[in-house]
């Protein structure tokens, strides 16, 4: 592979897999939903949880289609799902509309065994609605209906703070960071994680069409960079975090990108499989080669992969073996999820990654 800038060779066939996930069990609920009973370590996941609208032909520019179908989505619910599919133990916090829509994705994350007591419903505002559509010319168009939504008006004394103490992993975005009160509720949350202990996992998922300016999304990206102990970039959003510089320059990104206090920065680069940073080591996990038919939530379904498996081994980052082992999975959750449509229809159980490392095993 080319622009790479690690000269490592992965022999997958004579790899051994000594991590294990997290197994998870549910039960019971609370007059704000299902409350988990959890058997191992808990991952929350705070954001936003929305509608999807995608042309039912693809390669169709918004405007042009004729038919939409709906698919439920929003970043770090899709990780919350993920996880739980993979049979860790997650929860989910955030707001939706008190309407049909808010009900469907509250079901959604039941059916999928994820604690949804910490998911509010707004009486004065709807569940967020997104369209997009793979253009084709392979751009990507969105359509955002957030003016507001839901998600935006969650207030940081709703937040379920003693839900938040129950977690080994807080994960969360930067689209809750654009607007008030939201933000204010994102830093709460943040701050009760950090204090109580968690490791602080940040993927920005850069949503520009959302941000007043570009300049405004990575000033909101950059303001909370420094609290998180794991992030996860993608090459495109690393371009533009720094300005335009060699996404492939790890002294550039060990220089702008990687506080003293951060155990562990990930660079995914799609099928080419993706980079890692920790204060002692560095390097890249090959990827895989899929024929892909939607790439929506393949990055969140990365991470979830990952923190599945860090859930378990809180100090991975420490070991280099393991954490290959890790991302060689989460590469694989990345590669099974594009293979589908939609975001958390397309997150694949563990037995779908398995087979799909088994494939490249074997061939």
């Amino acid at each position: 592979m080319t622009g790479c800038c690690f000269p490592v060779t992965l022999d997958r066939s004579r790899r051994r897999r000594s991590f294990k996930l997290a197994r998870s069990s549910s039960s019971g609920s609370s007059k704000h939903g299902r409350r988990g009973n959890y058997k191992g370590p808990l991952v929350v996941c705070f954001g936003e949880m929305m509608i999807n609208l995608v042309p039912t032909v693809s390669r169709v520019s918004l405007a042009d289609a004729a038919a939409y179908k709906k698919f439920p989505s929003g970043a770090t619910a899709n990780v919350a799902v993920g996880i739980s599919r993979l049979g860790g133990s997650t929860a989910f916090i955030g707001k939706v509309g008190n309407d049909e829509f808010g009900y469907m994705l509250s079901d959604i994350l039941k059916q999928n065994g994820v604690d949804n007591s910490g998911l509010l419903f707004d009486d004065d505002a709807r569940t967020a609605l997104a369209f997009y559509a793979l253009k084709s010319n392979g751009e990507p168009e969105f359509m955002f209906y957030k003016n507001p939504s839901a998600d935006i008006l969650l207030r940081p004394e709703e937040l379920d703070v003693s839900l938040i103490k129950k977690a080994t992993i807080f994960h969360y975005g930067s689209v809750s960071l654009i607007k008030e009160p939201c933000r204010s509720a994102h830093l709460a949350a943040m701050n009760v994680a950090k204090v109580s202990g968690c490791i602080l996992s940040y993927s920005p998922n850069l949503a520009l069409p959302l941000w007043p300016s570009k300049e405004a999304a990575r000033q909101g990206i950059m303001s909370i960079w420094n609290y998180a102990d794991i992030i996860k970039v993608s090459v495109d959003e690393l371009r533009f975090l720094t300005e335009g510089d060699d996404p492939y320059d790890h002294k550039v990104i060990m220089k702008k990108l990687h506080p003293y206090n951060l155990k562990l920065l990930v660079v995914t680069e799609g099928e080419r499989g993706c980079r890692y940073y920790t204060k002692d080591f560095k390097g890249w996990v090959a990827g895989f080669e899929v024929d892909a038919v939607d790439t929506t939530g393949a990055g969140d379904s990365f991470v979830a992969g990952l923190l599945s498996i860090v859930a378990a081994h809180n100090h991975i980052y420490k070991d280099e073996k393991r954490l290959r082992e890790a991302l060689d999975f989460a590469n694989a959750c990345g590669a099974v999820t594009v293979t589908r449509r939609g975001a958390i229809p397309s997150l694949p159980t563990k037995d779908a990654v398995i087979r799909m490392l088994f494939s490249c095993f074997n061939s």
